[in-house]
C-alpha cells in the first residue's frame, strides 16, 4: 500500500495512535486529525493538524485542502474523532445531545463529505467509521452516546449505497469497551481481559483498507471480544 494516503481524525488519542500507527506501518502516508491541540508521545512522518473542530463548518474542507496539497490525494479516511457521555435521560440535557451528536455524528459526516469528491478520483478508495457495538442496543444512561453513534451507523450504509456505483467501500466498526488507561481509571474493578485492544481495531481498519475487502461495504461490524 505505498504512496497511498489516509486521514485519520481523532488520531491523538489511544485508538487514533494506534490506527494511525498501523497504517504507517503498511507504508501508508497518514494524516492525523484531532480536536487536541497537539499529540503527545507521538512520532509521525505525515502532516498533523491539531486542534480542529470538525463540526465547524468549514474545518474539514480546510483540512482535506491541506492534506491534498502535501499529500497529493487522499485514498482511505477513517473517522475516530468521537465523545463519551453517560447521562440518564431524567437527568439528562440538551446540551450534552447535541454535544455527543456534534461530536460523533457531524464529525464523521463533515469528512465524509468533504473527502469525498477526492476519493472518487481514486481507485479502492475507502472510508472506515468507528460507530458502537452499544448503539446497538442502548443501556441505561446510553442513550445521548448511542443515538449519536446509531447516526454514524445510519450514515455509514447510506454512503455506501450513495457512492454503489463508485470503486469506493463505506464500513463501520463497532466496539464495545476499548482498554485505555482512561477507560481503565473510570472503571478500576472490571475484568480489562473482555475489553477489546485498539490493535485488533487498528488490523480491523487495515483489512478494510486492502484490497481484500474490496467486495465489503455498508458492513457494521463488531468487534467486541477481548483477550480473555
Amino acid at each position: 500500500m505505498h504512496g497511498r494516503s489516509v486521514i485519520v481524525t481523532g488520531a491523538f488519542g489511544v485508538l487514533g495512535s494506534a490506527v494511525s500507527a498501523a497504517f504507517e506501518r503498511e507504508g501508508y502516508r497518514v494524516a492525523r486529525v484531532d480536536f487536541a491541540t497537539a499529540p503527545t508521545n507521538m512520532e509521525s512522518t505525515g502532516p498533523i493538524f491539531g486542534n480542529v473542530d470538525l463540526a465547524v463548518p468549514g474545518s474539514a474542507e480546510r483540512v482535506v485542502g491541506d492534506v491534498e496539497r502535501e499529500l497529493g490525494g487522499v485514498d482511505v479516511v477513517v473517522n475516530i474523532a468521537g465523545g463519551f457521555l453517560w447521562e440518564t435521560v431524567a437527568n439528562g440535557t440538551i446540551e450534552g445531545w447535541k454535544r455527543m451528536f456534534e461530536t460523533n455524528a457531524l464529525s464523521a459526516f463533515a469528512m465524509c463529505s468533504a473527502a469525498l469528491p477526492l476519493l472518487r478520483l481514486r481507485p479502492a478508495a475507502r472510508i472506515i467509521n468507528i460507530g458502537a457495538a452499544a448503539a446497538l442496543q442502548a443501556t441505561t444512561g446510553m442513550a445521548p452516546y448511542a443515538a449519536s453513534k446509531a447516526a454514524v451507523h445510519r450514515l455509514t450504509e447510506s454512503l455506501a449505497a450513495e457512492v454503489g456505483g463508485d470503486d469506493m467501500t463505506v464500513n463501520a466498526i463497532l466496539p464495545s469497551i476499548i482498554d485505555t488507561p482512561g477507560n481503565r481509571a473510570e472503571m478500576r474493578d472490571a475484568d480489562y481481559g473482555k475489553w477489546v485492544k485498539p490493535e485488533k481495531i487498528a488490523e480491523l481498519a487495515l483489512y478494510l483498507a486492502s484490497p481484500a475487502a474490496g467486495a465489503v461495504t455498508g458492513a457494521l461490524i463488531p468487534v467486541t471480544k477481548g483477550d480473555g
